[in-house]
């Protein structure tokens, strides 16, 4: 994971989109759960868990990602360790979740770590809000400022066998929401993004230029102060044999 993303987390808090309700409750059910929310951030995904009424302990290995969560959800207790190496017993939680987080994990590590600590039965379930390419306005957008790796590996992680063996038996389902944001703010999510944060001053100002061309300029875009940004979560419910 990019060592970076504590440096703005107070952007990234203020920017990135929640998931939706739904989601969380086709993840993870009804009932309340003891959940381990892995690669937490700022809490994005631990705000939702906490509305379901489970009881969360929210991992982060960033302690400045931690504490903007700690602010934003004195409710979840919080760890700060990464994904590879959680402070939990053998078999003692009911969920592991992660959202927009896993491709950051090392993958095999990071599985194996995730049975060791479910309980039979439990559930694995990560979570990643993909930007709605369906849109013109938006594919556009994303050949402006490329593509992250959530992009990539939502998609393939439907594969039947994407987190086998560990995790054989998958279901998926996916959940269209969109994001209000002004002008300004859809400039500050690019801004948010680790291709931007970790980007060269070259690059962040082509980044920048493009998203202003792209306001300026697009039909769907052009005069509009408010916008909706439309998603797609994939999210995914994988249980511990």
């Amino acid at each position: 994971m990019t060592q970076n993303f504590g440096t703005e987390a107070d952007l990234y808090d203020s920017i990135r989109p929640t998931y939706p309700a739904e989601a969380v409750r086709y993840m993870l059910g009804a009932e309340p759960l003891t959940v381990a929310d892995v690669g937490a951030g700022t809490g994005k995904l631990t705000a939702g868990l906490l509305a379901e009424g489970h009881t969360v302990t929210a991992v982060e290995p960033d302690g400045r990602m931690l504490a903007k969560l700690r602010e934003n959800h004195p409710g979840a207790r919080g760890e700060e360790a990464p994904a590879e190496d959680l402070p939990f017993a053998d078999a003692s939680l009911d969920a592991v979740t992660a959202g927009q987080a896993f491709h950051w994990f090392d993958k095999e590590k990071a599985l194996t770590e995730f049975r060791r600590v479910l309980k039979p039965g439990g559930v694995f379930a990560p979570v990643w809000n993909v930007r709605d390419e369906e849109y013109e306005w938006v594919a556009a957008m994303s050949e402006i400022i490329g593509w992250s790796s959530a992009e990539y590996v939502a998609p393939l992680a439907t594969a039947g066998d994407y987190f086998a063996p560990q995790f054989p038996d998958q279901e998926y389902a996916v959940f269209r929401f969109a994001l209000p944001v002004t002008r300004r703010g859809l400039v500050a999510l690019v801004r948010s993004r680790s291709y931007y944060i970790d980007g060269t001053p070259e690059r962040r100002a082509e980044l920048d230029e493009g998203m202003e061309r792209l306001l300026d300029t697009h039909p769907d875009l052009k005069g509009r102060e408010r916008i909706d940004l439309p998603y797609k979560a994939y999210a995914f419910r994988l249980t511990a044999g």
